[in-house]
């Protein structure tokens, strides 16, 4: 497959001329005939992952996302000490240092005016503006085809028919209008929370994701670097901290009512900041809040003939201190050689294996993270816990531990 490291990062940070190119990289598909082996959806860490690994293990890639990059994105700008060991396992630990990252030495509990301090052993704060660029030109740099401001429409992935020759899916590409019909032999679906709602079973209870961005210029000076700020309430937690270039991200996870109650997402954060004491952001409320689809949810079906679900489409539970990105990361990695051999001949095992794979990469590693979730539902018992670490950090060391545990990834050799 014909790729250009240079064109593909020139469209990642040029909207109008970037568009131009991906509508000419389209007809080169459609007057070359050129198919990929694989075809990524979604352009996030997992997917930008798994496309340059499959790359770096002789096989074509396109990796398309419907968004136009840089784009910006409030969740998942922490990186624990689990992400980046993924990373450095993978051949890329240096690459959060080389995006200017924050090292992150502690996050800051409250429950109500009540508040406690734990270390953290590693960790670092970084935009997914500038941490998800860097990974596609990663995998650009390895080989992979990039086209962002792609829509990929396959039908139902897990229960559509396979149209294309042999076993190969035939997907539609769609950029402002202009469609092309590529055939992969493997898709890999890495199309987050939103892309998931189709195969999820969403849990009961479930809370509602939201989050913004603070301009540097405003953020009071109590919420410092090298932190996570994390103040739990009825209705939900607000996590704060500071990103490469000073601004503040803010990331939360409410109950649907408690944000009708308050009016908002933005006042349902006001609202449980106030509880704190903490300085309050100046107009948080009135910033541009985004919200996502249900947090907690499970995929009925993370692999069928030749369709592989990765990330938070292959199942999500809200995470606190960068888990969710370790096990993003560390999914993919697990995934690429299995989705290889899928490359050569579809085999039912390959489904097994991989739910196996993501119940031991991912699923197992989440329980303490539902814990977490469950412990601050309750606001007795989120008092009780802030509270005890307040009075005895020691007992925090284990929860860290099990959280900043680096994942076991397989060694395949390369092709």
């Amino acid at each position: 497959m014909p790729t250009s490291a240079t064109t593909s990062q020139r469209i990642s940070r040029n909207g109008v001329d970037g568009n131009k190119r991906v509508g000419l990289q389209l007809e080169r598909f459609t007057s070359q005939h050129t198919n990929p082996d694989v075809l990524v959806v979604g352009a996030g860490p997992a997917g930008s992952v798994i496309a340059r690994e499959l790359a770096r293990r002789g096989v074509s890639v396109l990796l398309v996302d419907k968004a136009v990059f840089p784009r910006s994105k409030v969740c998942g700008c922490c990186l624990n000490g689990a992400a980046l060991a993924a990373l450095a396992a993978i051949g890329l630990g240096d690459l959060a240092r080389q995006c200017g990252a924050v090292p992150l030495r502690s996050v800051r509990l409250a429950s109500g005016k009540t508040s406690a301090e734990v270390a953290l052993p590693s960790g670092v704060a970084l935009s997914r503006e500038t941490f998800d660029s860097a990974l596609i030109r990663e995998a650009v740099a390895a080989g992979v085809t990039f086209l962002p401001g792609v829509r990929a429409n396959g039908g139902d992935f897990f229960g559509g028919p396979v149209t294309g020759p042999g076993d190969d899916h035939q997907v539609e590409l769609d950029h402002g209008g202009q469609s092309v019909t590529v055939s992969a032999r493997v898709v890999v679906l890495a199309t987050g929370l939103a892309g998931s709602a189709g195969n999820a079973l969403q849990s009961p209870g479930s809370r509602l994701g939201a989050g913004v961005v603070v301009p540097a210029g405003v953020v009071p000076a109590f919420f410092s670097r090298g932190t996570i700020f994390m103040a739990t309430g009825r209705g939900g937690y607000v996590g704060l901290v500071r990103v490469e270039d000073d601004r503040l991200d803010v990331a939360a996870a409410f109950d649907p009512e408690f944000v009708r109650a308050s009016g908002g997402l933005g006042r349902a954060a006001e609202t449980i900041l106030a509880q704190t004491g903490w300085p309050l952001v100046p107009r948080l409320a009135a910033l541009g809040w985004k919200g996502t689809p249900a947090l907690t949810r499970r995929p009925a079906v993370l692999a069928a003939r030749g369709v592989f679900a990765v990330g938070d489409a292959a199942g999500y539970v809200e995470p606190f201190t960068g888990e969710g990105m370790a096990w993003a990361i560390a999914s993919a990695a697990a995934l690429a050689p299995i989705a290889r051999r899928a490359v050569v001949g579809w085999d039912d095992g390959l489904a097994r294996e991989w739910a196996q794979t993501h119940i031991r990469q991912v699923r197992r590693r989440q329980r303490v993270c539902r814990v977490a979730a469950w412990i601050l539902r309750s606001p007795r018992l989120a008092r009780l816990a802030v509270q005890s670490l307040a009075l005895l950090p020691c007992l925090s060391r284990p929860v860290v531990a099990a959280l900043n545990r680096a994942p076991a990834l397989s060694h395949e050799p390369f092709a």
